[in-house]
């Protein structure tokens, strides 16, 4: 019903930038909320980035990558960037696309979507 593909992991020297997007696609009624989480190896599954797909935009960051990550949305295509500089290899990780929808076929329920995942390897 709902599919969301990420793009723009990769292989970046510490102190570098890399942008990731995700873009929704499907049976989709309405966004309420698109994020970023990272997986590293051993660790849990976290929140790095969130933002309301309303006309406020708020945002939200894990404290870690706050002033070097910025989230963003384009409402008309369904998709959600994030930006990522000054990157530290402690920002190893998989990055997976994260959304709260509504589809055509429950409107009144929010279902959780996730992408498949994409990876930010920081290193020199």
């Amino acid at each position: 019903q709902v599919q969301l593909v990420e793009s723009g992991g990769g292989l970046v020297q510490p102190g570098g930038s890399l942008r990731l997007s995700c873009a929704a696609s499907g049976s989709i009624f309405r966004i309420n909320a698109m994020g970023w989480y990272r997986q590293a190896p051993g660790k849990e599954r976290e929140l790095v980035a969130r933002i309301t797909i309303t006309s406020a935009d708020n945002t939200m960051y894990v404290d870690s990558v706050k002033g070097r990550f910025t989230i963003s949305k384009d409402n008309a295509k369904n998709t959600v960037s994030l930006q990522m500089s000054g990157l530290k290899p402690e920002d190893t990780a998989v990055y997976y696309c994260n959304a709260q929808i509504r589809t055509n076929y429950r409107p009144l329920s929010v279902g959780d979507y996730w992408g498949q995942g994409t990876q930010v390897t920081v290193s020199s």
